[in-house]
């Protein structure tokens, strides 16, 4: 399909890494370039890497880029003023499963919150029913490697960005979990982020939707075929709770206090994966068995430890106040940790909302200002500890100030509802810092909660 093509890959990271190795092996004459230069090595014979392109190499047929590139960069805009098509890796990819002509099932998941969790969940009930599917994209496995493995079945997290530079792709069943304002600098603003959210639902054979959530609603209203999902009793056909069971009409799926990670937001997330499967004609058994044995990843509501009566709970993966919600939601009372980069994003309606939850409250990173404001708005009684913005140990800082906040009964939660990059190199890194935190504090062995786990690819997207 590509032989003799000249594609030029743009960004050197894991991504561009399976998209080059993919065009070399179809006869594509492959460039690879990165703004970061060190990245740049590892490929194989025959790519040829350049640091820090602006504009296409004369002759490119077609640039493939790397999710976290903005449409507004450099290298991209140039090729668009060149007339040169640009691409992303779900794009290329699904056009190597069309032409290889093997049938293939997609179900895909985006959402500003819950994307891996839900992906996560649906490869376990896709492996309880005995099928070949894999959890790939914004999970860590490029898409276009796991339709080269093979796999039939491909369980899919795509983000915004992701879904920005695809243009193709018609899923047999697709959800938009839940959609908050996020990525605004990516995107330019939230009327463009809703709309790449909203490209899953094209030319998918079911939509499921958020019943809960509007923009979800309203995404998925124009779908010939769709179905909702809701924590409440589902109406008829939908997904739902009625008597503490996950329910889907009269088949109980799940009883809900079964479901890992704790939490409201997490019932959802398994109602959508439970809604997808079901859509590829898993059973509600192979459903229950799925659900059960999900192991859930590191940094999303975390058991790290137990001690003197505290629970210490590692949800690093709540890098806004969307996720943060659903977090703290889970627990009563909590000694609250966050703070980070919040790239402009309100905190007051988070902190009015869970404001009666709170023990204590200790901020961390470059962005507590508005942290602050708002608790002094919403909580005038709660104390808050603010570690400095320069402390060499952050973490251990927190944890201390958590400790000596929390009594009997509490749980300390870290659900920064703001990025990592200020202090941390990722959430991933940030969660580990907290758990090492926590054990040294309170003397917990490791393997006390579940196993700490790198993220996936820095920059890929909500």
């Amino acid at each position: 399909m590509y032989s003799g093509s000249r594609v030029l890959v743009a960004g050197a990271g894991v991504t561009g890494a399976a998209v080059a190795e993919a065009l070399l092996a179809a006869g594509a004459v492959v460039t690879v370039t990165d703004a970061v230069a060190e990245r740049l090595g590892g490929f194989p014979v025959g790519v040829a890497t350049v640091p820090g392109l602006t504009e296409p190499p004369p002759g490119t047929d077609l640039v493939v880029t790397s999710p976290g590139i903005p449409p507004h960069n450099p290298l991209l805009v140039a090729a668009a003023a060149a007339g040169i098509e640009v691409i992303g890796e779900v794009e290329l990819a699904w056009r190597f499963a069309a032409a290889d002509d093997v049938p293939r099932t997609w179900l895909a998941v985006t959402g500003t919150d819950g994307k891996t969790t839900t992906v996560g969940m649906l490869e376990a009930i896709l492996h309880a029913a005995g099928v070949d599917a894999v959890a790939c994209g914004n999970i860590g496995l490029p898409v276009v490697s796991a339709v080269r493995a093979g796999h039939p079945v491909l369980a899919v997290e795509l983000s915004s960005y992701q879904l920005h530079w695809q243009s193709s792709l018609r899923a047999d069943a697709a959800v938009v979990l839940n959609v908050a304002d996020d990525h605004l600098d990516w995107h330019g603003d939230a009327e463009h982020y809703v709309a790449a959210k909203g490209r899953i639902y094209a030319g998918a054979r079911l939509a499921v939707f958020n019943a809960d959530d509007p923009v979800s609603t309203r995404l998925a209203a124009p779908a010939r075929h769709k179905v909702g999902f809701t924590l409440s009793e589902p109406a008829p056909g939908q997904y739902g709770v009625a008597g503490d069971w996950l329910v889907h009409g009269d088949l109980r799926l799940l009883p809900a206090a079964e479901v890992r990670p704790a939490g409201p937001h997490n019932v959802a997330n398994a109602l959508a994966a439970a809604a997808l499967a079901r859509a590829a004609g898993v059973s509600p058994e192979h459903v229950r068995a799925g659900l059960a044995a999900f192991a859930p990843p590191a940094h999303r509501v975390e058991l790290v430890a137990q001690a003197a009566g505290v629970r210490w709970v590692n949800d690093s993966k709540a890098t806004n106040t969307h996720a943060a919600l659903g977090s703290l939601g889970a627990f009563d009372p909590v000694v609250w940790i966050a703070g980070g980069l919040l790239h402009g994003a309100p905190v007051d309606a988070l902190v009015a909302e869970v404001a009666p939850r709170l023990r204590g409250v200790v901020l961390l990173g470059t962005d507590q200002e508005p942290f602050v404001a708002a608790l002094a708005r919403h909580a005038p009684d709660v104390p808050v500890h603010r570690v400095p913005a320069r402390d060499d140990e952050p973490m251990i800082s927190a944890v201390r100030a958590a400790g000596a906040m929390a009594g009997e009964g509490d749980v300390v939660l870290l659900a920064p509802a703001a990025k990592s990059h200020d202090q941390f190199a990722s959430y991933a890194h940030r969660g580990t810092a907290f758990t090492e935190a926590v054990r040294a504090a309170v003397g917990a062995e490791p393997g006390a909660g579940a196993e700490t786990r790198t993220g996936a690819e820095p920059g890929r997207g909500g």
